[in-house]
């Protein structure tokens, strides 16, 4: 007996450890054969409580109805009467069969009358808590509907491979809290702000960035308030730098007259923006890379009130007609406020995509990510210093997702943008007027005739 029982726990005892080895090395096959299982039956076990509990159910009156026997001795007759009671019945959503996700689930919901995903929204931190995973998050694909996508532990915690993306001005820079990747796409959403404090993976995002555009036909053109220690490495591969509050003047004037050179082209085309010219003609597309963007803005004195208003003039006009013409821009800094003045306010309406990394003060945040959804600004806030790279990002589906950028150290993107110097293209040719394709006048003509 002693022996048969100490067979039976040395075998629970290997069961446990070859499970622990499956989950730890190779967590996917473990979560979908053994992991997924378990958990969506819980989750559907758990339904009614988990609703109640999380005030996602309605109370809904039903009618009852009760005999009530009356007897008469006499005659022996029974008498039978009906008494109808309302009760009031606590009703669940519909809930549709759990399908496994690479780091978690997914389940559509039927909502009930009067609910909206807003009302899930405010409960999906209890229902995380409840079900016991790391986060949920809500979605609504269409009217009367909503799925609820929860991770089960954090896919941001190591964020270390870098893939190549094969498209044009598009840069995969990092990794979503849903696992997917973190891309940055200058054609659908063609300007970027990016905020953080020191030490908070902006400057990282930046190298990736440039890590990725540098072997892309694209000029890239910095600006470096910070004296040009951060872009000055990556010299080789921009196309034009500015260093100072004078040197910004002259190149947005640069980017100001490149943008009407090209309008004029595409007048001439008959086209709405570069992409419809022909490959021929189509001129470069031009990337800005501001870093420090309140510098642009701060006045030490009264005589730097013209500069700094060319200056915010200019570069409101690049971000309200620059995509058009294939100018885009990415503005980063520690503090992107309304104080600065009403040019970062009108600056902010034109940059669609929204990057919140830590940041020291409420307003930068409120800044980036206040006019587009108070959770979002909640979950910025709630960033620890732990954990650099870590941002809430405004994506180009339209919602907002916590992710995580690829580590690339300043080594990495001086390599690469020693490697693709040769295709930085010379800012004179970009910016000669009239030749902005690169082409001379007969050509031009020759090529928009065909």
């Amino acid at each position: 007996m002693p022996d048969t029982l100490a067979q039976t726990l040395g075998v629970l005892a290997a069961l446990m450890a070859g499970l622990w080895a499956w989950q730890r090395f190779h967590y996917h096959s473990y979560w979908l054969l053994i992991g997924f299982p378990l958990v969506a039956l819980t989750v559907r076990a758990t339904w009614r409580k988990v609703a109640l509990g999380c005030g996602l159910t309605k109370k809904r009156q039903r009618w009852w109805f009760t005999t009530v026997p009356g007897a008469i001795a006499s005659t022996g007759i029974v008498k039978v009467r009906r008494r109808f009671q309302r009760v009031a019945v606590d009703t669940k959503p519909w809930m549709w069969l759990p399908r496994p996700t690479r780091h978690g689930w997914r389940v559509t919901l039927w909502t009930l009358e009067g609910q909206i995903p807003a009302d899930y929204a405010q409960a999906a931190e209890r229902l995380a808590h409840s079900w016991g995973v790391h986060a949920v998050r809500v979605s609504s694909p269409r009217p009367g509907r909503v799925v609820l996508a929860a991770t089960m532990r954090d896919p941001l915690v190591r964020v270390d491979h870098i893939p190549r993306s094969g498209e044009l001005l598009k840069v995969s820079v990092g990794r979503l809290e849903t696992g997917g990747l973190w891309s940055i796409d200058f054609r659908t959403v063609p300007h970027w702000i990016n905020a953080g404090a020191t030490q908070s993976g902006k400057s990282n995002l930046a190298n990736a960035l440039i890590v990725g555009l540098a072997p892309q036909p694209v000029a890239l053109v910095g600006f470096d308030l910070k004296g040009g220690v951060e872009f000055t490495p990556y010299a080789p591969r921009l196309s034009a730098l500015a260093t100072t509050r004078g040197e910004s003047v002259g190149l947005l004037d640069d980017l100001v007259a490149l943008m009407v050179d090209r309008m004029g082209l595409c007048r001439t085309a008959g086209a709405r923006n570069i992409w419809q010219l022909p490959p021929g003609v189509r001129p470069v597309p031009v990337v800005v890379l501001v870093d420090e963007l309140a510098e642009l803005y701060l006045m030490a004195d009264k005589s730097e009130k013209d500069e700094v208003a060319r200056t915010s003039t200019a570069l409101l006009r690049v971000g309200q007609l620059g995509r058009a013409f294939g100018i885009y821009l990415f503005l980063s800094g520690q503090r992107i406020g309304s104080d600065l003045g009403p040019g970062v306010t009108a600056l902010r309406a034109q940059c669609s995509g929204r990057i919140c990394h830590r940041v020291n003060d409420p307003e930068t945040a409120t800044m980036t990510l206040g006019d587009l959804d108070p959770a979002a600004l909640v979950s910025a806030r709630a960033i620890p210093a732990e954990t650099p790279g870590v941002a809430i990002v405004a994506s180009q589906d339209g919602q907002w997702y916590r992710a995580r950028s690829f580590y690339v150290s300043e080594h990495a993107a001086e390599y690469a943008a020693r490697t693709w110097s040769h295709l930085a293209p010379e800012w004179a040719e970009v910016i000669r007027p009239g030749h902005s394709s690169g082409l001379d006048e007969a050509d031009l003509s020759e090529l928009l005739t065909a």
